[in-house]
């Protein structure tokens, strides 16, 4: 049977496309079996393997404890999001960040960023947050980093030693150097909500998936008060 949802900004602007979105969710979860996430971190974890067809993301998608409120509560603010590539912020609803009065930024491109990954040896992805920081847009805001471990070993260097407070990070780069290691850095933090996934597996498509169910528990924690 299908689960009933009474969300009206964060849903499939169709019937049809409501009924497979739903369909699917429901398969997700049928041929998930057990899981030891909560009602709430479920709906990311089934939304990132919705977006893969991969099931492992049971089990390594992992949650700081604060991850969901503080995410939550950051959409319901209208905190900006910052990612580390443009993908991310193109992926992302704009009448779901709308409704919201959500800002996404991204700097992977810009030519000044180019030009100091080229000058100082590092990536483009390290620069592109430093920007980001400079211009005081990760304090309080939501991070969501799918391409590049770089990015992510930058935001947790301006935190352990700048003292950057983002709402919440969404550390989920893919590939074979530095994703896993710089994941398992990330967890290491207590006082940052964090939400990962471990190992190499990861992707632009996970933190979007991530963000939109975000969105949508944001949409229905709105309706409850």
């Amino acid at each position: 049977m299908t689960t009933l949802h009474s969300n009206s900004v964060t849903e499939q602007l169709t019937e049809a496309g409501r009924k497979i979105e739903h369909s699917s969710f429901d398969i997700v979860s049928a041929e998930a079996g057990e899981h030891n996430y909560s009602d709430e971190q479920w709906q990311i974890v089934r939304r990132m393997i919705h977006a893969t067809a991969d099931f492992e993301f049971n089990g390594l998608a992992e949650f700081h404890p604060n991850a969901m409120n503080a995410g939550i509560q950051a959409i319901r603010a209208g905190c900006p999001i910052i990612a580390d590539v443009e993908m991310i912020c193109v992926g992302l609803s704009k009448p779901r960040l709308q409704h919201f009065g959500i800002n996404t930024y991204q700097f992977i491109s810009d030519e000044d960023v180019i030009a100091k990954a080229q000058d100082e040896g590092t990536t483009r992805a390290v620069q592109a947050m430093r920007k980001a920081n400079q211009q005081g847009l990760l304090d309080n805001a939501i991070i969501g980093i799918g391409n590049a471990p770089t990015a992510l070993l930058e935001v947790k260097r301006l935190i352990t030693e700048d003292g950057l407070k983002p709402a919440l990070i969404i550390g989920m780069p893919v590939g074979f150097v530095s994703a896993a290691e710089s994941k398992d850095e990330l967890a290491l933090l207590d006082n940052i909500p964090w939400i990962i996934s471990r190992g190499r597996k990861g992707g632009t498509t996970l933190v979007v998936s991530a963000i939109h169910a975000l969105l949508a528990l944001a949409e229905t924690q709105s309706k409850k008060v």
